[in-house]
């Protein structure tokens, strides 16, 4: 088969393209791309037959690049780090992924499948940019006041938001500096509560999707994309253990 990798990171690219040299002689990289925009114009020029894709990209992400694609005959193999509603999202339209660090024996296995399943499923494809669109909301922006007037935010840059009294931080993606917004944590909490975000904290609201992992405690902390630590509050770990164990 020939293959497309696209990926944004380096060290994922060498990794993958490593393993595929190594185990997966079937598949010949056509091309080895580097951002979502790069990746959309092998597509459309060298029509692969497989495309291994990653889902978290600055600018245009994978789940954007594959709805921006006039043509989709090809087979998909995701590849993210873990991100709850990506995943979710692709399991529903019975989409194949791979988890980073990518394990070399679920490469084979998701190769051999992609070999199996040729011509590829494009009603799979469909069926994920339909669940986003209906689900996710992916492109959702909110209009957020500040003290210099209303800030146009897309809901899935934002990381998480902490209290800062009457007033909220919110953090993006790729931005070391928060925003300052003029509403309370309980208003914006009102706001995105049903758009994948929780409320663990009196002080913090996450984005359940930039949660990297949870470690137990006392009331347990979470560990975010970024690096951050948050803590759950005892009387809402339990709530909070039952919502992710729905993601």
């Amino acid at each position: 088969m020939h293959a497309i990798l696209i990926d944004d990171e380096k060290h994922c690219r060498d990794v993958l393209e490593m393993l595929l040299q190594r185990y997966c002689p079937e598949v010949t990289l056509a091309a080895v791309c580097t951002s979502a925009e790069e990746g959309l114009r092998a597509i459309e020029q060298l029509q692969p037959q497989l495309v291994f894709l990653d889902v978290e990209m600055p600018g245009m992400n994978g789940f954007e690049l594959l709805a921006s694609c006039n043509r989709r005959s090809f087979s998909v193999i995701f590849t993210t780090a873990y991100n709850q509603y990506a995943i979710k999202a692709i399991r529903h339209s019975a989409l194949d992924f791979l988890l980073k660090p990518i394990d070399k024996d679920e490469l084979i296995l998701s190769v051999q499948k992609a070999l199996h399943q040729h011509p590829a499923p494009g009603p799979k494809v469909d069926a994920l940019l339909q669940f986003l669109q209906q689900h996710m909301q992916h492109n959702e922006r909110l209009a957020l006041p500040t003290v210099d007037g209303l800030r146009m935010m897309p809901v899935k840059d934002i990381l998480y938001c902490e209290s800062e009294g009457g007033y909220t931080k919110v953090f993006l993606q790729q931005q070391d500096k928060p925003i300052l917004i003029c509403r309370s944590l309980k208003e914006v909490d009102e706001v995105l509560k049903d758009k994948g975000f929780f409320r663990v904290h009196n002080s913090f609201v996450i984005n359940l999707g930039y949660m990297d992992k949870y470690i137990k405690g006392d009331g347990g902390e979470i560990i975010m994309s970024n690096g951050r630590s948050i803590p759950v509050s005892r009387n809402r770990k339990q709530d909070f253990l039952v919502r992710i164990e729905k993601l």
